[in-house]
């Protein structure tokens, strides 16, 4: 009995592209997985304004102030005593920054006690968010 021969020409010119398709998952599951979204709060706070304003870290440890003078640390109202304490515990996670977000209402002696307490807690730095000017 006769075998017929095969063409090999067949085999030759295919490339098998399921081992990229797998790493361009994985790759997108990587960068999906650690990317971070900032989520500002949903308060109505009318920010100072700045002509020397620069980008703040996403990482940083966001302290809010409303127009009445109460602050907020991630969405919970906080007193000024207990600032110290849980600006601490965040930045033992890792953020090394703070950032003061603040109505242009609020008074200068309150701003400088929340940023006060930001830094006894250990914030290397400290800002205050401000809306750039235009021109």
């Amino acid at each position: 009995m006769r075998r017929l021969r095969q063409n090999d020409s067949n085999t030759q010119g295919q490339v098998d592209i399921s081992p990229l398709i797998d790493v361009v998952f994985i790759l997108l599951i990587f960068f999906v997985v650690t990317t971070t979204f900032v989520k500002d709060m949903n308060l109505d706070i009318n920010r100072p304004s700045a002509s020397t304003a620069t980008v703040a870290p996403s990482k940083a440890v966001r302290l809010y102030i409303d127009n009445q003078g109460a602050v907020y640390l991630d969405g919970q109202p906080v007193r000024l005593w207990m600032v110290q304490s849980k600006v601490r515990d965040l930045l033992k996670g890792g953020a090394k920054d703070v950032l003061v977000v603040t109505d242009s209402e609020v008074h200068a002696d309150r701003l400088v006690e929340v940023v006060d307490q930001a830094r006894l807690a250990g914030a290397k730095n400290v800002g205050v968010a401000t809306r750039k000017e235009a021109g």
